[in-house]
């Protein structure tokens, strides 16, 4: 009797298993299996995005008839408007768009010029959900609102706007909502959180925002919240967002300088010398008006004090609340002797990220982690109170349920100190940031002596004890926590920082961890973020504690700092080559967008743009990448962000590459060093980044370059 096997189930439940493949390449691959398993896969597809030259028309697939969430904005050459051809080519590129992909819903696409939209919308009358990009300039158009005038009046059954990464004004926002009514009030979800916007939506724009659009269960934007300037978003506004809008999920407010994603100063106290003009009563009354809330972000610039009592009521007033992000809130935990207060009654949360809050300490973190027992993500940046032993406790606390971590910009955890307290849950974690500072010797406080312990029921809150007598415990939920390693309860948690960790079973019974805190086994960690400044190595990084990764797929290294202000490195590479530790590292964003130098004009003794890529560089060949994202270090005095003759040489030996993205420009002889990668197949030049040079005639950006580059990228035979 034959066997039966996957190929002799019916195509009704065949379609559901290969629906159920999100993997792209997976996808790709059960399309080669045989014709009939090519005609299932592509007609279950249900989301694309195409990368292809808008020169090679005869390219466009026409197999994907179900697909209904399609992405535009990656068409070769990269940013060039749809109607940069003639009227008739333009016409017939939409035309042919809307034949092979009848079926779209949700459209992403770059809106150089508002004729992108007028040629792009009326092609899916019906479509639900909208994301505009565009990172260039935006263009002179006769009034505020025009374009997004035009893609209202063509798609009225319009559900989602996204706006995140379209440069234009807060100006044409506004008057667009108002002059659609319908369209506005159909709207549920409303993303304008836009880094580019120099000072964010001011209150009279945030009122007449929320007023149109009544629906929303998504609303994200940037504000203005800066007292010193007309307008700011303050009292009144934060209410009208509860009034008009009581059904929102999610709502995310910040201000643009919490966008910009750079680094701050370690050093500073959390608090800045303005307030916010938003008092605790505002904030009460606006988590009153939304008990639908499961997503709450408020990433202010300036000091919201006290803010513990209103965070109290968000446990009661908005119960569905599992992500929360606060920026500039003070007072978020400050227990009394064993009672929870603020953000730490709030028992529901997932998700957690607290930024710049000046008055944090040990206990205030401890007492989160007692509160928040479900948390699954935690974030802290710019913290400076808390220490190693704070952030250990914490997650020794929250062994069973953390597996995202993010430590940044806090002046007592650089990575030895992070990386330490984090060893509680090292075989758990699967994504992890930490700060590149390699502190040795502050991480190494005293432990070889008697650790030191907390004391919740202390009078001296917070406070940590070394004395070889004193002993003192930190009770939490029924366990005692001994930091010197001496019995204090039938049901405890030893910790001992030279050794071994005692973790707690289902019935409260201590468990070693079977990795032993020796072997430095890091086992499900799959992402690692690195922050790192400029002119300092990456080596140091397995010895602080991260040399055994052996699931590690995507790290991504962020170097941030002034070139010019450095003569040379301290040494001839930055360390990439020591990442071939990670046996299954396979992606890599290598992220210097913030590294600033000299392109042309380096003076005696300082060294160009093109060596410090070099020195980044120097090693990025020996690693096993399948996937690179690289940001260019940048001139701020010319906006010139180039890759340059060393880092095109350097790229060119990563042999297993299939994709590369460039974020920035390149000369075309730099890029044709690219071909000599064996299977690269999808390489992009994107100028990602506010305002993207308008000179396109240039050597490094016109199209003609980029086309001739991707036809011999085409002529190769690649294996698979």
């Amino acid at each position: 009797m034959a066997a039966t096997t996957l190929h002799d189930l019916p195509d009704v439940i065949l379609s559901n298993i290969i629906a159920a493949v999100s993997d792209v390449r997976s996808r790709n691959c059960a399309a080669l299996v045989c014709r009939r398993w090519y005609l299932l896969e592509r007609a279950t597809r249900s989301a694309l995005t195409l990368r292809g030259n808008l020169r090679e028309l005869f390219m466009v697939p026409t197999c994907f008839s179900s697909i209904s969430h399609l992405d535009l904005s990656l068409l070769s050459p990269w940013g060039h408007p749809l109607t940069s051809a003639s009227a008739s080519d333009s016409a017939l590129i939409a035309h042919l768009l809307r034949h092979a992909f009848p079926s779209v819903t949700s459209l992403t696409f770059y809106a150089r010029n508002p004729s992108t939209i007028q040629l792009v919308a009326p092609q899916w009358p019906n479509l639900e959900r909208v994301k505009l990009v565009r990172w260039h300039q935006r263009p002179q158009i006769a009034a505020a609102g025009d374009e997004l005038k035009i893609l209202f009046s063509e798609c009225s059954q319009l559900r989602s706007l996204d706006l995140s990464a379209f440069y234009c004004w807060t100006d044409d926002v506004p008057p667009a909502l108002e002059s659609y009514p319908s369209v506005a009030s159909n709207l549920t979800c409303l993303n304008l959180l836009n880094p580019s916007f120099s000072e964010g939506f001011k209150s009279d724009e945030i009122k007449v925002i929320t007023k149109a659009c009544p629906n929303l269960r998504e609303f994200r934007a940037a504000c203005m919240f800066d007292p010193r300037y007309i307008g700011y978003v303050g009292d009144e506004a934060l209410v009208s967002v509860s009034v008009n809008c009581p059904k929102l999920a999610i709502l995310h407010l910040a201000d643009t300088s919490a966008l910009s994603n750079v680094r701050g100063d370690p050093e500073d106290d959390g608090f800045t010398q303005e307030d916010a003009r938003i008092n605790v009563a505002t904030l009460i009354e606006v988590f009153s008006g939304l008990p639908l809330l499961e997503e709450l972000a408020l990433d202010f610039c300036n000091n919201v004090r006290d803010s513990g009592p209103a965070l109290e009521m968000l446990n009661s007033k908005c119960p569905n609340l599992r992500s929360l992000k606060l920026g500039q809130f003070h007072g978020v935990s400050m227990p009394v002797e064993s009672k929870l207060d603020g953000v730490a009654v709030c028992q529901g949360l997932e998700s957690l990220s607290i930024r710049n809050v000046g008055d944090l300490t040990d206990m205030g973190l401890i007492a989160i982690a007692r509160g928040c027992c479900r948390l699954a993500k935690f974030e802290v940046h710019g913290c400076k109170k808390i220490t190693m032993r704070g952030m250990r406790t914490f997650t020794c606390l929250l062994r069973r349920t953390l597996v995202d971590v993010r430590i940044s910009c806090c002046k007592n955890l650089g990575a030895a100190p992070s990386l330490k307290a984090l060893e509680p849950i090292q075989d758990r974690i699967e994504r992890l940031h930490i700060d590149c500072i390699w502190d040795f010797t502050e991480e190494l406080e005293d432990l070889d002596g008697i650790g030191g312990t907390f004391d919740l029921n202390s009078s001296d809150q917070g406070e940590i004890s070394n004395h070889p007598v004193e002993k003192k415990h930190f009770r939490a939920t029924g366990y005692d926590y001994d930091y010197d390693g001496m019995n204090s309860a039938s049901k405890r948690c030893k910790y001992d920082l030279n050794s071994t960790y005692m973790g707690l079973d289902v019935n409260g019974n201590g468990y070693e961890n079977g990795n032993g805190y020796g072997e430095r086994t890091w086992d499900r960690l799959q992402y690692l973020s690195l922050w790192i400044e400029v002119g300092q190595l990456l080596t140091p990084l397995a010895s602080a504690g991260l040399e055994n990764c052996p699931d590690l797929e995507e790290i991504r290294i962020k170097i941030e700092g002034d070139c010019r202000e450095l003569s040379k490195p301290s040494e001839r590479e930055f360390g990439l080559s020591t990442l071939v530790n990670y046996p299954k590292l396979s992606k890599m964003h290598l992220d210097c967008s913030d590294t600033i130098g000299y392109a042309h004009t380096a003076p005696s003794g300082q060294m160009d743009l093109s060596l410090w890529e070099r020195f980044y560089l120097i090693g990025v060949g020996h690693l096993c990448l399948t996937e690179l994202d690289y940001w260019l270090p940048q001139d701020r005095d010319v906006n010139q962000r180039s890759l340059s003759l060393p880092a095109a040489g350097l790229l060119q030996e990563c042999f297993g590459l299939r994709k590369l993205f460039i974020h920035g420009t390149a000369h075309e002889h730099f890029l044709m060093f690219l071909l000599r990668i064996p299977d690269l197949r999808d390489v992009q030049l994107r100028e990602d980044y506010y305002p993207a040079p308008e000179n396109d005639m240039s050597t490094e950006m016109r199209a003609d370059s980029c086309s001739r580059f991707e036809a011999a990228l085409n002529r190769r035979r690649i294996a698979d």
